[in-house]
């Protein structure tokens, strides 16, 4: 029945959004609410990409958070990766405990919402602007990023709820309510859960929702001659494809992410490797101009520092480290050890950065297509270029790619956004109410198909990244928790050992 309500209302809306997005009309109406956004947009950058001492606050927001945690976790994200593998395998896993997903499953869910446009264009991006150099400090975001997945994954765990139809609600909203108030601080932790819900929901329509349909869109038209000029078509498809998984929760976007993350990623890197492999004999000199750019990079606006910032800033969009929004997927996976989750979630910036990022970062310098790039070259098409030039039909591959991992990430993100709303409104509207999110989701996705809203969705991505203030805020006052149960778990899996 929610199933018909839900595309009953969605196909009654499209006839009102088409003629609301095409003619003059149309046009007037987008651009107004453009207009009233892009005042918007620009007062949240502002705060977002403050300098200080040359780094944008958010991007030194995240990155003192990641070494903090690093530090104080003892560099679990080094020492016991092996160990996360194994529990993604399975090998510890407990068929009985709570929870609606496998392990395998809520990795899947969170890398699907990363893991996409920003190792396809966002590495190519760091690199024309910030040099090859960027490569580096980019790696070495995704490395420290590991232990802010693994704090906050392991609050996200330990402060869940699971409610009478045994479903799982959990994340930064439930650990910044439920958590600050063990420790006293009950009235601040509503106000940042609040806080984190709206940017969350926001940031869930905008970079999560029309900015990917958007740019998918351009991608397969370019392959695709059918959808050329019907962004109409193109976003109803689209969104028939979103709707039949978002409709049925996290254990469907779990089996569905899990089935096309995996394929696309392991795809991508195949034909990485066989670049790199095709062209060893200028992985040495690729290598050691990456290294040399990010230590003298002249040629680069802000030497080092800017260098620096454009790897780290790049690295931090990519896997979303310190945002927060993994943790709601995560805290859905079967277990009764909140470790374990957080142990998990430290792959996925091991996955997406440091495998793929680096992966793209490497066949972009060996083909050498970011020297003399014209600026119109976007990061998508610079990608496209740079493979293109050793797989001729790579571009059809990657406008694939880029299409699956659209649906994924909005898959993903149709569910963070959901968590959210369900926090804020769930216990005044009932659950009912988490159709009308639906609804809007699916229509965000057709808007973002047939126009171009860069306003709203540069709002939205500002809100995605105004998420980090309440997580990590939150994350901090809460690390000793993470820490003491951190240690218990490594005694207990010393001892079983032993």
């Amino acid at each position: 029945m929610k199933r018909l309500w839900l595309y009953v209302l969605l196909f009654c809306s499209l006839p009102t959004i088409v003629l609301a997005t095409e003619g003059e009309q149309g046009n007037a109406f987008l651009n107004g609410i453009d207009a009233v956004f892009s005042q918007l947009a620009k007062a949240v950058f502002a705060v977002l990409f403050f300098s200080i001492g040359g780094f944008p606050l958010i991007v030194l927001w995240l990155l003192l958070a990641a070494i903090f945690f690093t530090i104080q976790m003892k560099f679990v994200n080094f020492r016991m990766l092996g160990h996360a593998v194994e529990l993604v395998r399975g090998k510890h896993d407990d068929p009985n405990a709570p929870g609606e997903v496998s392990h395998f499953q809520a990795l899947a869910a969170a890398l699907s919402a990363t893991v996409g446009l920003g190792n396809i264009a966002g590495v190519a991006i760091a690199i024309t602007v910030g040099g090859p150099g960027a490569t580096v400090w980019m790696t070495l975001g995704g490395l420290l990023g590991m232990t802010s997945k693994f704090v906050e994954c392991t609050l996200g765990q330990k402060y869940r709820i699971v409610k009478e139809d045994g479903s799982i609600s959990g994340g930064p909203m439930y650990f910044l309510s439920r958590g600050l108030a063990e420790i006293g601080l009950g009235q601040l932790g509503r106000v940042l859960a609040i806080l984190f819900s709206i940017f969350c929901i926001f940031g869930a329509f905008g970079g999560g929702n029309m900015f990917q349909a958007n740019q998918s869109f351009g991608a397969v038209a370019r392959v695709i001659p059918l959808f050329a000029g019907r962004g109409w078509l193109y976003g109803l498809i689209l969104a028939f494809l979103v709707g039949t998984v978002i409709i049925g929760g996290i254990r469907r976007i779990g089996k569905v992410a899990g089935t096309i993350v995996p394929v696309m990623c392991v795809l991508y890197v195949l034909a990485s490797l066989w670049i790199i492999l095709t062209n060893v004999t200028a992985l040495p000199g690729a290598i050691g101009t990456i290294f040399m750019g990010a230590f003298s990079p002249e040629a680069v606006e802000g030497g080092i520092i800017g260098v620096m910032v454009q790897g780290l800033r790049r690295s931090t969009f990519s896997n979303e480290a310190g945002i927060g929004s993994a943790a709601i997927a995560h805290s859905a996976a079967r277990t009764d050890e909140p470790i374990k989750e957080g142990l998990v979630a430290l792959l996925e910036p091991f996955i997406d950065t440091v495998i793929v990022c680096n992966m793209t970062a490497l066949v972009i310098v060996i083909t050498g297509v970011y020297q003399n790039a014209p600026k119109e070259l976007n990061g998508a098409d610079l990608t496209s270029q740079a493979y293109g030039l050793v797989i001729d039909w790579f571009p059809i591959l990657l406008a694939l790619s880029v299409f699956f991992f659209a649906i994924s990430t909005m898959i993903s993100w149709s569910y963070y956004g959901e968590k959210c709303w369900d926090y804020l409104f769930g216990a005044t509207f009932g659950e009912g109410s988490a159709i009308v999110y639906k609804v809007l989701f699916l229509m965000a996705i057709f808007i973002g198909s047939v126009a171009n809203p860069k306003a709203v969705i540069d709002f939205s991505d500002g809100m995605f990244f105004f998420m980090a203030f309440p997580n990590l805020l939150g994350a901090y006052l809460l690390s000793n928790k993470v820490v003491v149960d951190l240690q218990e778990y490594t005694n207990r899996l010393q001892g079983s050992k032993g």
